[in-house]
């Protein structure tokens, strides 16, 4: 194989630069000592990384947006898995159409979704509740788990489990023992994807938010609207190092190349 030219790696490494770029600005600006948004050329400060414990509406912001990721990436994945292998494993009619229904939430703008949520849950009675709003996060991030776990079931041998099955283990003992280790990349990688997305969703969460259930891209959102002084920026920094945590700790426990391909 030929190896890439210096001309290539000086592409390649100017295009990396550019993607990184606003992260690093984002992450330079958060050690300023200046009461607003600018570069830290008078010195370093933690500053605003204190300002976040006295932040109270943040912290809270950010510990429902954490239980929300968790609460609608657990449900979506485990409504992607058995839609995932009865669409993999069986041919019925209308399966196409229930693919592109389970997948239709990507097609549609979250302004769109925000307002027709917001419309059903005030005529419905349905505001202000955590169960709702999960409900709303479920349906837009089950995609991500579905495609992943697609993705992994796919081409999946079934004749270890018809084996298993064959030896007396029941259908659920074969689907956890020999099953979901075969598909637990795409399950893996369709969970941080719906986690990521969830609690990242701003656009659609926006509408149907309320003071007692504001995320923290709500929140954050909320802080820029009405400040220009860098907590946000400080903010942004924890989000992209916790990040970067988490792929660490995945990549450990299933492999991150795996992962992000989504089959083993």
């Amino acid at each position: 194989m030929r190896k890439n030219g210096w001309l290539s790696l000086v592409y390649h490494a100017l295009f990396i630069g550019f993607i990184l770029a606003p992260l690093l600005v984002v992450i330079a600006v958060s050690f300023t000592s200046k009461g607003y948004i600018s570069m830290p050329t008078e010195g370093l400060s933690l500053r605003w990384f204190r300002a976040i414990l006295d932040a109270t509406e943040i912290v809270d912001a950010f510990w429902l947006s954490l239980w929300l990721g968790l609460a609608s990436a657990t449900i979506a994945v485990a409504l992607a898995v058995p839609a995932a292998l009865a669409m993999v494993r069986h041919r019925f009619v209308g399966r196409n159409a229930l693919m592109a229904f389970f997948l239709s939430p990507l097609m549609i703008p979250h302004v769109v979704l925000g307002v027709a949520f917001l419309r059903f849950f005030s005529t419905m009675g349905f505001t202000g509740s955590f169960g709702w709003l999960a409900m709303t996060h479920v349906i837009v991030v089950m995609p991500y788990a579905l495609r992943l776990v697609l993705s992994a079931a796919t081409g999946l041998d079934q004749d270890a489990e018809r084996a298993a099955l064959s030896l007396g283990a029941s259908r659920f003992t074969a689907f956890r023992r020999i099953v979901l280790p075969l598909i637990l990349p795409g399950v893996a990688g369709g969970w941080m994807l719906s986690f990521i997305q969830s609690f990242d969703e701003l656009t659609m969460t926006v509408f149907v938010a309320t003071p007692g259930t504001t995320t923290l891209p709500v929140a954050m959102y909320n802080q820029i609207a009405h400040t220009i002084d860098p907590l946000v920026a400080s903010v942004s920094t924890v989000l992209i190092v916790g990040t970067l945590i988490l792929m660490l700790i995945l990549d450990r426990l299933v492999g991150l190349d795996r992962v992000l391909v989504g089959k083993g």
